[in-house]
């Protein structure tokens, strides 16, 4: 699924360079479950931006399959993330004057999918993730963990063979936090996903097949 070889990321920060990624060599095979860790300012955020292809290395290449994200251009970058990545974030990102039926259909827009369909595909997907009911409301009348259900429907809906979770449960309470990871888990089994979650949680990080730690821009395996 992804290969990583020798990639670095660097920032200019007032004047002094960041190196946020530091030579990574990574592999992820098609269908894993992974859980990245780490201090805050460690790298997971620029490595998941990598594999979310929002920026490219300074150096070093990152592949997706067959296609080096490393070396094209934003039209086909964007392409990618439209057609092949869902991404699922802590902050839910839900257009607060849409219901949860039209949040999740605006993730077909740019694939250009007929309104009937994209209502179909939309309904579906809330279905999946247990909101069948909830299609009218809107934000502000769903509790954290529904508006994070919503989320991922939205993520889910174009049928991504990955998806990309940063903290998709840093909102939410104990309870809610075990809920959301059981319906990603049953997700990823369903569905074939190469799941990778980036975490603070380690109860959350026990539950991936593969635990990895990245700090000072380096990322290890956990045994």
């Amino acid at each position: 699924m992804y290969t990583l070889t020798n990639v670095t990321k660097t920032y200019t920060q007032s004047k002094r360079t960041v190196t946020a990624l530091n030579d990574v060599t990574l592999e992820i095979p098609d269908g894993q479950l992974v859980a990245i860790q780490g201090p805050t300012g460690g790298g997971k955020s620029t490595l998941l931006q990598m594999l979310g292809a929002l920026d490219r290395p300074t150096s070093g290449s990152v592949v997706l399959e067959k296609a080096s994200l490393s070396g094209l251009g934003d039209g086909k970058l964007t392409a990618i993330r439209a057609n092949e990545i869902g991404f699922v974030f802590q902050g839910f990102n839900l257009i607060p004057t849409l219901t949860a039926q039209e949040n999740v259909e605006t993730a077909l827009a740019p694939l250009k999918v007929g309104a009937e369909d994209r209502k179909r595909r939309a309904a579906e997907a809330l279905a999946s993730v247990g909101l069948a009911d909830r299609g009218s409301h809107l934000p502000s009348e769903l509790s954290g963990g529904q508006q994070q259900r919503v989320a991922i429907a939205r993520a889910l809906v174009k049928d991504p063979d990955v998806l990309l979770a940063d903290e998709p449960t840093g909102n939410l309470d104990e309870e809610t936090r075990d809920e959301i990871m059981d319906l990603l888990e049953g997700l990823w089994r369903d569905r074939g996903l190469t799941l990778i979650i980036v975490t603070h949680d380690s109860a959350v990080a026990r539950r991936a097949q593969r635990r990895l730690h990245i700090k000072h821009g380096q990322v290890k395996d956990v045994a």
